[in-house]
């Protein structure tokens, strides 16, 4: 037998032993927690290997928020088939990476927990997948809950199959039952599992192996793009067809024709092993692997074999629905704390952001420092100034502005639809708030002595409103969101019912100042603390602001009355995190950020200047 017959055979023995699947829900419903179990009994780790929780979870925010922020790529070996394995962000901030992500793989694993059911993001990633075409495994998470209901649940994904016109063969999932904690699955919930066996057998059954030509020239999609100090960009995506060897002259191309074509060198190929990138001489089509030696190239952009150049056409991204505005640092104590504080600094972190984050979108302010950054939602643009501030940069962002469009000549805005779950007895006060901030509520289902409550509101209409449902239900509500559609424009909200308190002088916050202040209202700041004239130092209850000396010193006499020696008491100050103070800002206020403190000021600091603007209506 010719050795070109015999290499094109073994191919495609290799790619029908391939299986490359995703695994989607919403946030906190298990995705990660699977993951490492699927890793533990594929045989990744030794026995006596320490593996820390949520392993896939590498960055330093995703272990502290517990939460995934990035698509994450893994491969394990089971029963000689090899199963590419994707875990992706569940928060509906980040479902930019989900929807490009879904372009590598033929299939998905749809979590839904035994007891919260199908979430707002739940239905956003289940109806990009099926928009695809790709096979579906439900598996209900979590059946060891005190609280599960599972046959409920079951009604409900399929009833959310139906609503996103599934086609048949999607209606005919299967559907497994599944403990991530326990690493335990089963195809009934009467039957406990004593593995994830059915889980493996079920993808390797269920999900089809990636079809391609092997022996057409080669061509990849970029899906997502990682970086390493020692070469480079990495590229990654799945091989559309044909197959690359090391050091192969490529060309790169993109669908729009918006960059130039050029030529390069995929100069180090890796395959997925485990969590390894593993160094190959040679891959081939239906594989899931990543590529570096090539500059500028970012992701939606196709690489091919330079004697056949066809872009490969890349999914549309949703548009960003909010915006916020990032500056350089003009405040007294710029330039004190950070490293990289200029205009080229910002613009250039901004702008490599842009290269991985697809959902993500800078435009320079003309004539000014500033940028104007779009996102999708107010925790993706968090993620983003809180990572600029660990790198060691110093900034200040305004207060997050939704996006408006015009549709047939209407203005629109952007429409949230929100579920909360809240204990009974904060039903009528969370319906109140939300209908005050023009919310209509669609449908409101008992759990237990829980009430699931969901509702349309404006973006607008949430700004400012997590801390206030917290305090409301007593910290035991969960509230979800994810971008529903465009609507005609709803009328007034108000941002925010509270002023702020704003420091007089520029000094040093004093015991003497701090409590005269706190009768005015909650402070944010201790003695001892640096503060500036125009710094917010604290929230008024009453609508307006009120200008407070915190640095103001007692005067001292030679003469004693009654009392003036005892102790001042100061009520602790309320630390505010990063999404707190985002939420507070008002229309005239900025967030100083530096890699040491985060700083609420007036975008006017002089108190003269600031009245007469105020006056003036600007």
């Amino acid at each position: 037998m010719p050795v070109a017959s015999l290499c094109a055979e073994l191919m495609e023995v290799i790619l029908k032993k391939l299986r490359n699947v995703a695994i989607i829900a919403h946030v906190d419903h298990g995705k990660t927690t699977l993951v490492d179990e699927l890793l533990k009994q594929a045989g990744v780790f030794r026995e006596n290997q320490a593996v820390i929780e949520r392993v896939m979870d590498s960055g330093d925010l995703e272990r502290e928020r517990g939460i995934t922020i990035l698509a994450k790529n893994t491969a394990v070996e089971y029963e000689g088939f090899k199963i590419n394995i994707v875990d992706t962000p569940g928060h509906a901030d980040f479902g930019g990476e989900v929807e490009r992500i879904l372009k590598m793989v033929n299939g998905v694993i749809l979590l839904v927990d035994a007891s919260e059911g199908p979430m707002p993001q739940t239905r956003f990633v289940l109806q990009k997948a099926l928009e695809l075409g790709h096979r579906v495994i439900v598996v209900v998470n979590k059946i060891d809950r005190p609280d599960q209901r599972i046959y409920e649940v079951i009604d409900e994904v399929l009833e959310l199959l139906l609503e996103l016109d599934a086609t048949d063969e999607q209606l005919d999932s299967p559907m497994l039952f599944c403990s991530a904690r326990q690493g335990i699955c089963s195809h009934s919930p009467e039957v406990k599992g004593t593995s994830l066996k059915p889980l493996f057998d079920t993808i390797v059954e269920h999900i089809p192996a990636p079809s391609a030509d092997e022996a057409a020239p080669f061509q990849m999609l970029i899906s997502a793009l990682d970086y390493s100090e020692y070469v480079g960009r990495i590229c990654i995506g799945r091989i559309e067809r044909g197959t690359v060897h090391q050091n192969q002259e490529i060309t790169v191309c993109d669908y729009h024709g918006e960059r130039p074509v050029r030529k390069a060198k995929a100069v180090t190929l890796y395959e997925y092993q485990g969590l390894a990138k593993v160094p190959v001489t040679e891959a081939a089509a239906g594989n899931i692997i990543a590529l570096s030696g090539i500059g500028e190239v970012t992701i939606g952009d196709t690489i091919c074999d330079s004697s056949k150049v066809e872009p490969l056409p890349f999914i549309k991204i949703s548009d960003p629905t909010i915006e916020m505005t990032f500056s350089v640092n003009d405040s007294p104590f710029a330039g004190r704390e950070g490293k990289y504080v200029t205009t080229r600094n910002i613009r250039d972190r901004l702008m490599k952001e842009t290269l991985k984050d697809v959902s993500l979108r800078v435009s320079q302010v003309q004539n000014s420092d500033s940028f104007k950054v779009a996102g999708r939602g107010e925790m993706h643009l968090s993620i983003l100034i809180e990572t600029m501030r660990r790198e060691g940069y110093e900034f200040q962002v305004g207060p997050p502005r939704v996006l408006y469009r015009d549709i047939d000549g209407v203005r629109c805005e952007p429409i949230e639809r929100v579920v909360v779950d809240v204990p009974e007895n904060s039903v009528g006060s969370v319906i109140e708030k939300l209908a005050s901030r023009r919310g209509d509520l669609l449908e409101m289902t008992p759990m237990g002595t829980r009430m699931r409550l969901e509702f349309l509101i404006p973006a607008r209409g949430l700004f400012g409103y997590r801390s206030e449902f917290l305090t409301d239900t007593r910290g035991e509500g969960i509230m979800n969101s994810v971008f529903d559609s465009y609507a005609p424009l709803k009328g007034d909200i108000s941002r925010r019912s509270t002023g702020s308190l704003v420091a007089f002088e520029t000094g040093e916050a004093v015991a003497y100042g701090l409590y005269h202040a706190q009768e005015r209202g909650a402070l944010f700041i201790g003695p001892g603390t640096p503060v500036y004239a125009g710094m917010v130092v604290g929230v008024s209850p009453k609508s307006e602001d009120v200008t407070v000396n915190v640095c103001k010193r007692k005067q001292l006499t030679n003469m004693r009355a009654s009392g003036s020696d005892d102790a001042l008491r100061l009520v602790p100050p309320k630390i505010m995190s990063l999404e707190q103070c985002l939420e507070f800002l008002a229309d005239d206020e900025l967030l100083e950020v530096t890699p040491k403190n985060l700083r609420l000021r007036k975008a006017i600091l002089d108190h003269t200047m600031r009245m007469r603007a105020h006056k003036s209506g600007k």
